[in-house]
């Protein structure tokens, strides 16, 4: 009532007079509603009627600092305080701009303060909670929210919190056993369900966060996020059918994700579904033509069914999303590779290394492929800086071997052929697959011979 007296008495500019609580509540209503113009309008009408009032000034203060005038929140606050210094609310907004300018030691020590003046120590203990998990602090984070919680057990924000601060400090068995506890008294609740279920599947105890997902989406059947959950917990424990199954609900509780039909279709390639995997694939892709995953999924279905035109396309969608991606890069040089388009290979290669991928795969592949390419001081260059990181390495010793050959230096490639021999004789094969004529080589059969006779 008090409300639509005031909202009529803005249009017609009348002045009526509100008491104090009618004040309040009016401010709160617009505060709440995000209102602001119109909650900063109620303050100022509301201090012409009761300029003594210290609850309107707080509602000042916290005006203030909804719109960042921290300044003047501070000097309006300090007047208040030398009226009201034993008002619990002045040492709360004292701590809101102490943390708002990072000053969050100083913000505890106003909250403390107030804690000890209030009977609604509530609000209190959830301030202090989130300003020790500015600090880091999460231990005391901890059971400032566990305050909350044993003041009202269906305070899901102070539980979430809890969660959150084991989470941090990596202590996910005993978040386990307390969200256990929680339950025994509070057995109904799918969040505290959801966040158990959550804890086992870090833990890798797959079963039992099935079980606690399962009562999560018994209690709440449009648990949306219950359901995400034992979806992929299921995919951990193989069931990759059951676990289609519950992403799918996900689809049809809220609008369709493209992590959604992403996750269905890994499940279906895990079943060797491949049509209906690759159209879960298009589907996510066609809900977010951004999502480069989804494109680097379908290049590698179609890689895996040697249909290496519509691989290259799919992953060159990838790439435009994400050119800085080294698994797409090595996946476009093996693509590349099997359409001979070695010069392709050479950069696919050389970008999976200046994005760090320096594993012997891409080292090996590079210097193959400038081989073929009669590239031979170019490959070589490579073969010096793989050395350098994997030592020790019968592949790589076989292959300077060959190329020295090839280069007649035979001094050094007699040296190298003997390292690699001496790492691993069985791979000597390589000389035969990639530099046949060095494998023809008589002087280079006797070696191979003699060494073989001699370690038998």
């Amino acid at each position: 009532m008090s409300l639509l007296k005031f909202e009529s008495m803005l249009k017609t500019n009348n002045i009526y007079f509100f008491d104090l609580v009618e004040f309040e509540e009016i401010i709160i209503h617009y505060l709440d509603s995000g209102k602001v113009s119109l909650a900063k309008k109620a303050i100022k009408l509301g201090l012409e009627q009761h300029p003594e009032s210290i609850d309107l000034k707080l509602l000042m203060v916290e005006m203030h600092l909804t719109e960042h005038e921290v300044d003047k929140a501070e000097k309006l606050l300090k007047k208040v305080a030398i009226i009201a210094p034993d008002n619990e609310e002045v040492f709360i907004q004292k701590a809101t701009i102490n943390s708002k300018r990072g000053l969050h030691k100083v913000a505890i020590k106003d909250l403390e303060k107030a804690l000890d003046l209030t009977e609604d120590k509530v609000d209190v203990w959830s301030l202090l909670g989130m300003e020790y998990l500015y600090l880091d602090d999460f231990t005391n984070a901890r059971k400032n929210f566990a305050n909350c919680i044993e003041v009202d057990y269906e305070d899901y924000s102070a539980l979430y919190n809890i969660v959150y601060c084991f989470d941090m400090q990596e202590e996910h068995e005993e978040a386990a056993e307390y969200l256990k506890s929680y339950i025994e008294i509070n057995p109904y609740c799918e969040v505290a369900w959801h966040q158990l279920g959550r804890q086992y599947f870090v833990l890798n105890n797959f079963e039992e966060a099935l079980k606690a997902f399962e009562y999560a989406v018994l209690i709440d059947e449009s648990f949306l996020g219950g359901y995400l959950e034992k979806a992929k917990t299921l995919e951990q424990l193989g069931n990759y059918q059951d676990a289609i199954d519950n992403y799918l609900i996900t689809l049809e509780l809220d609008d369709p994700t493209a992590y959604a039909y992403i996750r269905v279709g890994e499940c279906y390639q895990k079943l060797e579904n491949l049509e209906a995997a690759i159209s879960y694939y298009k589907k996510a892709v066609h809900e977010d033509p951004l999502l480069d995953k989804g494109w680097g999924l379908l290049a590698n279905i179609y890689f895996d069914l040697e249909n290496y035109q519509k691989a290259s396309y799919y992953l060159s969608k990838a790439l435009k999303i994400d050119e800085d991606n080294a698994v797409y890069w090595r996946r476009y040089a093996e693509i590349k590779l099997k359409l001979s388009f070695f010069e392709e290979a050479v950069s696919g290669y050389n970008n999976c290394l200046r994005l760090g991928d320096n594993s012997p795969e891409i080292y090996l592949g590079l210097i193959d492929v400038l081989s073929f390419l009669g590239e031979y001081n170019y490959a070589l260059k490579v073969i010096f800086e793989a050395q350098k990181i994997h030592k020790d390495f019968a592949e790589i010793e076989y292959r300077f071997a060959g190329l020295f050959f090839i280069m007649n230096k035979n001094k050094y490639a007699f040296s190298h052929l003997i390292k690699g021999m001496q790492i691993d004789y069985d791979y000597h094969i390589i000389l035969k697959e990639l530099y046949p004529t060095v494998y023809d080589n008589l002087e280079v059969k006797k070696l191979l011979s003699n060494y073989k006779k001699a370690t038998e």
